[in-house]
């Protein structure tokens, strides 16, 4: 019995320890078993066997490929050109509402991320802002109002702002809603930023909505679930709709195209006939079932807002976002695309600006601008590239453009090089030097809108001049606003025409903006330190 304890433990013991502790002497072997002197000498064998294997090479953690975890999508467009008036005096583009590329951005810098540049839509940034324009008055549903003044970034160059002003329509007076909720359920939403938020945006949604207007709800993920089927928003149907809401959880595969194929069906089997029929499409637009190309997605959307059905597009999430498919649906769906990554964005958006978001005034809004020659070289219309037309289209009523809802505003800014400037327009001098001597008027240009009544077809047209007065040296705090922002876009896309501008620059200029009571002008600026620090 002590033998067999003593060979056991002999056997057990681990090839670290001296040889002279694990292996009996020379002398002491011949009195062993065979069976013993023979395990003693195989194991003897692979401790030394064991001694000559070289370590392995550990790479450090920082040289191993780590997956990219970001697959955000972003469409970049090539700039806005300057123009020769005098060879293409003529300007045309639809009007865009969407103001998600400012909220995405915050989003980014509050990261201490650089934005994107494809992320970076300045026509969005300056849009996100309020502006103290006209109201409409009359039949038509549009105000316009323009004003030049200097380029704050070139100081050989000036700014010319149009700004146009929805009327708001009192609530008392809007039609009933059909409104179809989609929402992506899948397993990308999980996130905190993502499904929990989107859940409590819409509650904030639900709280303007009125008892004539009715909800209906298709989720999907790997398939569509038409949930809900349209809910009056009583108190009760509003509480119906919001515990549905909390009882939402995130998995599965993404199946949008089949989940926007249910919501339209549901808006379409439940029409109300010249009412407000809109489907709220809310996802990260990360589609991976199903036709899900941006071709097809437009396509699609395309084919069903002739029936008088919108589209709204809500943006949540970081990471796997494709704002470059959420941007096709809601410019070919007659709606428009907002981006929400926090509960004061969703307040903002669906809740103070709900029936902008909602509800349609005036649809296919397009802006003309005939620029005189004779006082005014060369001009770019700044953003607003995935919206430029030829002129062709401005009067083509089949062409589809940008839609304004109630108490939208839209501002554009032009800039131009003055007729008297030596400037060389993509490096090429006309051979007609006195451009003046073309005609007599003092007008810079000549200004046209284009627009149709939401159930109607056929196009109504406006026109007026862009007069000499237009002309300021101190703009008003809508221009002084709109430009700020506009310098900031430049510097964040680092534009080939930003001219002057830097960040050092924008600081000082800055404090131009007044603050405004919903604080919009004081994050602006925080922002702004923040991007000059990256």
């Amino acid at each position: 019995m002590k033998k067999t304890i003593l060979i056991l433990a002999l056997f057990l013991s681990g090839c670290t320890m001296s040889t002279q502790k694990n292996f009996p002497s020379k002398e002491t072997n011949d009195e062993m078993p065979i069976l013993y002197q023979q395990d003693v000498a195989l194991k003897k064998e692979y401790c030394e066997k064991v001694k000559k294997i070289e370590p392995p090479t550990i790479t450090p953690q920082e040289d191993i490929p780590q997956p990219n975890l970001n697959t955000e999508d972003y469409d970049s467009q090539e700039e806005n050109p300057f123009v020769a008036a005098l060879t293409t005096p003529i300007s045309v583009f639809g009007v865009d509402v969407d103001k998600a590329s400012y909220s995405n951005i915050r989003r980014m810098l509050n990261n201490s991320h650089r934005p994107t540049v494809g992320a970076v839509r300045i026509e969005e940034m300056i849009n996100y802002f309020d502006y103290n324009y006209p109201q409409p008055k009359g039949n038509c549903p549009i105000e316009i109002s323009t004003q030049l003044s200097d380029c704050p970034w070139n100081s050989k160059h000036q700014l010319m702002r149009i700004g146009l002003q929805a009327k708001i329509i009192n609530t008392k007076e809007l039609p009933s809603a059909n409104l179809v909720f989609l929402i992506d359920v899948s397993g990308s939403m999980s996130d905190e930023n993502k499904l929990p938020l989107l859940v409590k945006s819409f509650k904030v949604l639900i709280d303007g909505l009125r008892p004539q207007d009715r909800v209906s709800i298709v989720t999907y993920s790997g398939q569509a679930n038409p949930a809900i089927e349209p809910t009056e928003c009583s108190k009760e149907g509003k509480d119906k709709i919001i515990k549905y809401l909390e009882s939402l959880s995130a998995s599965g595969y993404t199946n949008g195209s089949e989940g926007l194929e249910k919501a339209y069906q549901m808006a379409e089997k439940h029409l109300v006939k010249n009412g407000n029929n809109r489907v709220i499409l809310a996802t990260d637009g990360d589609f991976n079932i199903g036709p899900s190309s941006n071709s097809e997605m437009k396509e699609f959307v395309e084919k069903h807002r002739d029936k008088g059905i919108f589209l709204t597009v809500l943006g949540f999430g970081m990471g796997n976002y494709k704002d470059s498919k959420m941007q096709t649906l809601a410019d070919y769906g007659n709606g428009n695309y907002a981006y929400i990554d926090n509960l004061s964005e969703a307040k903002k958006s669906l809740g103070t600006e709900l029936w902008g978001t909602l509800y349609t005034v005036a649809k296919d809004v397009k802006i003309l601008v005939d620029f005189n020659p004779a006082k005014i070289k060369a001009y770019r219309l700044i953003g607003y590239e995935n919206r430029v037309m030829s002129a062709e289209d401005f009067r083509n009523d089949k062409k589809d453009a940008g839609d304004m809802g109630s108490g939208h505003s839209v501002t554009a800014l032009y800039e131009i090089i003055p007729a008297s400037s030596s400037e060389k327009i993509n490096n090429i001098q006309s051979e007609y030097t006195s451009a003046q001597t073309l005609n007599n008027s003092e007008n810079f240009a000549t200004l046209r809108f284009r627009y149709k009544n939401p159930n109607d077809t056929t196009a109504l047209e406006k026109d007026f001049p862009v007069l000499k007065s237009a002309y300021t040296k101190t703009p008003d705090e809508d221009f002084i606003l709109a430009a700020t922002v506009t310098e900031f876009g430049l510097l964040l896309k680092d534009s080939k025409y930003k001219g002057e501008a830097t960040f050092e620059k924008l600081l000082k200029d800055m404090q131009n903006l007044k603050s405004d009571s919903k604080g919009y002008t004081d994050e602006l600026k925080v922002l702004i330190r923040k991007a000059s620090e990256l």
